[in-house]
């Protein structure tokens, strides 16, 4: 939990200091208050008193008041502005974390646990420094002042009053060392629930099309009584807190008054006034650790979750530039060149790509096909550097990618995922999303996707919206922008993730002819499942088990690869063929 206060800023800590000056008023006034009780009944008592002289002492605690009332007042704002602002930067910081992720620290937090660390997290430890801020300074402050003072005035009650409030911490330190393991089991599960909610909101259709509401009800039913019952069981035990709080409350009335009766029959010395003092002050003392008791409600839970955000932000990238990284020779116009590369997924025993070897020269068109799993895609992500190889190198114009600034080698990339991604925003916000902004290079890149066609009957045209996911448009549409938004960037090398598959025959060889006519200078790497697609690349890549059992054009494959042989014939005949 402290661990948090070291992200706070230089002005941050200044007002922490302001807030521990007014934290000290605030005391001062409360400490003086107590004490003047003393001394306005002992001026009520005095023979020569008059109304003036009581005013007075009246007039003075009614300063003391308002100054605690404005001191209040700071401390409060003080403490809602540093704690916001501490939240501001801790969203930020993870924001900037998770952008740098790659798929093995997302896959370890989960996207539902990274959005729980990112606002449910991020709140609880906003509650908890603000509350941390009000109370932990204020409290042992007015704790040990009243302290001083009371005991100055009677050891005896001081001695009793010390004696509940040692039952009293005894009995909190108690409930909160059964309750603490339950506040991280709750954050877990509430990791749970955001994960089986988001899964239900993202695959809705499907709930529905197989009638698997009841099914999907009960998954949530299930983490939901979990978290209800850790809540209820929570509460329960907090809520023994105030009866006992109250019972201690009554119990040191008791005792003073009990005592100081007591002390007021043998002690001539000892009066009425001072009894009366003497309970304010043990009042102040008891509010004081009930403060504290409010403090230990939201600390453990608060603290929980600054664990669970520094867990987070102190993570080591899997993927990271070098501290002296390699520029592209770009005038290699995007050679692309895999020397003996191995791959195998973060604690997977077997490879899913096994001693890979290929080169891909500027300009080139490289197909590469396999069943499914045979290890296709992930073979192209290692291009970009979205995995890291586990053995030998992939090179991107003639240097290593684990050289390269990622950067650099993400601005020489137009990457087509297999899944379309689309961000909600305008038409012209997601084909610009690359960062080219010019309307010519826009409408070009939208033509050579034929996307233009759709766009054009859309009534806004290109400040039409999408909606997040791009679930406003057919998955064909959604390809064709994914593509142009992949074109409008001009890269050096293209990749293709089975990014014409949800494209008709006719729009699939009008998209790859327009790329050939506009982009004939940029090498391209095509995954396909149709033939169609791919039997005029310049080389293709058979992939089994990760390995490459076949490489050449299409009729030279069509003689020498079964593998490509039999993926060609289930889908066109001998004579579409040639065979």
């Amino acid at each position: 939990m402290f661990g948090i206060f070291s992200r706070l800023k230089l002005a941050d800590w200044a007002l922490i200091c302001v807030l521990v000056g007014f934290v000290v008023l605030q005391v001062y006034f409360d400490i003086q208050l107590a004490t003047y009780t003393q001394t306005i009944f002992e001026e009520m008592t005095k023979a020569d008193s008059t109304t003036w002289s009581i005013l007075g002492v009246g007039g003075i605690m009614l300063l003391f008041a308002l100054g605690s009332m404005v001191s209040t007042i700071v401390i409060g704002f003080v403490a809602a502005h540093v704690s916001s602002h501490l939240s501001y930067c801790l969203r930020n910081e993870l924001y900037a974390k998770v952008q740098g992720f790659s798929a093995a620290e997302t896959d370890k937090f989960s996207t539902a646990g990274l959005i729980t660390r990112s606002t449910n997290d991020v709140q609880q430890v906003q509650m908890g420094v603000i509350m941390f801020l009000r109370v932990a300074i204020s409290a042992p402050v007015t704790a040990i002042w009243a302290i001083v003072k009371i005991r100055a005035s009677s050891v005896p009650l001081t001695l009793a009053t010390a004696g509940w409030i040692i039952l009293m911490v005894a009995v909190i330190g108690s409930i909160f060392g059964i309750v603490c393991p339950k506040f991280k089991l709750i954050q877990k599960l509430t990791d749970k629930m955001n994960g089986v909610t988001r899964e239900n909101l993202t695959g809705l259709r499907v709930v529905r099309a197989y009638n698997a509401e009841e099914y999907q009800e009960k998954k949530f039913e299930f983490v939901n009584d979990k978290i209800t019952s850790t809540h209820v069981f929570i509460t329960r035990l907090l809520g023994v807190m105030l009866p006992g709080l109250m019972l201690v409350m009554n119990g040191i009335t008791l005792t003073i008054y009990w005592f100081g009766a007591h002390l007021i029959n043998t002690d001539s010395t000892f009066t009425f006034a001072q009894l009366v003092s003497f309970s304010n002050l043990a009042m102040q003392v008891l509010a004081a650790f009930m403060m504290l008791t409010m403090l230990f409600v939201m600390l453990p839970r608060a603290s929980v979750s600054a664990n669970r955000i520094n867990e987070v932000l102190s993570t080591s990238y899997s993927i990271e530039d070098k501290a002296q990284t390699t520029p592209l020779m770009r005038e290699k116009g995007g050679e692309i060149e895999f020397d003996h590369v191995y791959f195998k997924y973060p604690g997977a025993d077997g490879y899913v790509l096994e001693d890979i070897n290929f080169t891909v020269k500027k300009g080139e068109t490289v197909a590469v096909i396999g069943a499914t799993g045979s290890g296709k895609t992930t073979l192209v992500n290692l291009i970009p550097r979205l995995f890291d190889v586990t053995g030998g190198s992939v090179k991107v114009n003639g240097v290593n990618v684990k050289d390269a600034a990622q950067s650099e080698l993400h601005s020489v990339v137009g990457y087509v995922p297999q899944k379309g991604v689309l961000f909600s925003g305008s038409i012209k916000e997601n084909i610009t999303f690359g960062g080219n902004p010019n309307d010519a290079d826009m409408a070009l890149s939208a033509e050579i996707a034929c996307a233009d066609e759709f766009i054009a009957e859309k009534e806004n045209g290109y400040d039409s919206l999408v909606s997040q996911g791009g679930k406003n448009v057919s998955g064909g549409q959604k390809q064709r922008l994914s593509i142009a938004r992949a074109v409008n960037v001009k890269p050096q090398i293209f990749i293709f993730d089975d990014s014409f598959s949800a494209l008709d025959y006719k729009t699939d060889k009008a998209v790859r002819s327009n790329l050939k006519k506009h982009t004939g200078g940029s090498t391209k790497i095509i995954v396909a499942q149709r033939i169609g697609t791919i039997k005029d690349a310049d080389n293709i890549l058979v992939l089994d088990k990760g390995r490459i059992v076949g490489s050449g054009r299409h009729e030279e494959l069509l003689r020498n690869c079964e593998i490509y042989r039999s993926i060609a014939l289930s889908q066109l005949s001998k004579e579409e063929l040639g065979l």
